[in-house]
């Protein structure tokens, strides 16, 4: 079903497909075709149907994941074609994907373009997570960024995240610790 050439305009048009056998082999061998497809997957997610969507989705997943597996030389290079993927004229829902595809990958040169949507209400919960989820200083370092400027309704979670990677968090305790609702005394 995948042709042996396959590239950019053939992976988009397996993608495209009405075939749901050949949108199926085109995704599952996405990684073959490798970040060059990152761009055109993405825009498939923001303009197709839901099958083309899911589709392009799962396709953009097979190459991350394939460049954060053990060996892989393609960490690098697939961070920084995620990266512009975050772009504000994205939708919402192809930036989170795209937050979590580099929560898996990303390093320290992902840490900025992260921290600069901790401010879009729509993702800021996304990003805290992402963020927690990088290993390093800078990630901390843009965690703890975040809890000094975020609004009040914000901290709490970020304070958890803080938490998560080691640093006391003082006035914001864990929310799963601070009761719903007041409990009566006879």
């Amino acid at each position: 079903m995948v042709p042996n050439d396959l590239n950019v305009e053939t992976l988009i048009a397996g993608i495209r497909s009405d075939d749901p056998a050949r949108r199926t082999a085109a995704w599952l061998n996405a990684a073959k075709v490798g970040t060059a497809a990152l761009l055109p997957l993405a825009q498939q997610m923001e303009t197709g149907s839901a099958e083309v969507c899911r589709a392009a989705k799962n396709a953009l997943w097979k190459i991350t994941r394939a460049a954060g597996a053990p060996g892989a030389t393609t960490r690098s290079e697939t961070v920084q074609g995620l990266i512009p993927l975050l772009q504000p004229q994205r939708p919402v829902a192809v930036r989170r994907e795209v937050l979590w595809m580099l929560s898996e990958i990303a390093d320290d040169t992902a840490v900025g373009p992260i921290a600069a949507l901790m401010s879009d209400t729509e993702l800021r919960g996304d990003c805290r997570m992402v963020l927690q989820r990088i290993p390093g200083d800078a990630s901390l370092a843009a965690l703890m960024a975040a809890f000094a400027s975020s609004p009040e309704d914000f901290k709490h979670e970020l304070a958890q995240a803080l938490r998560d990677r080691g640093v006391a968090v003082d006035g914001y305790p864990c929310q799963k610790l601070v009761p719903a609702r007041q409990i009566p005394t006879p």
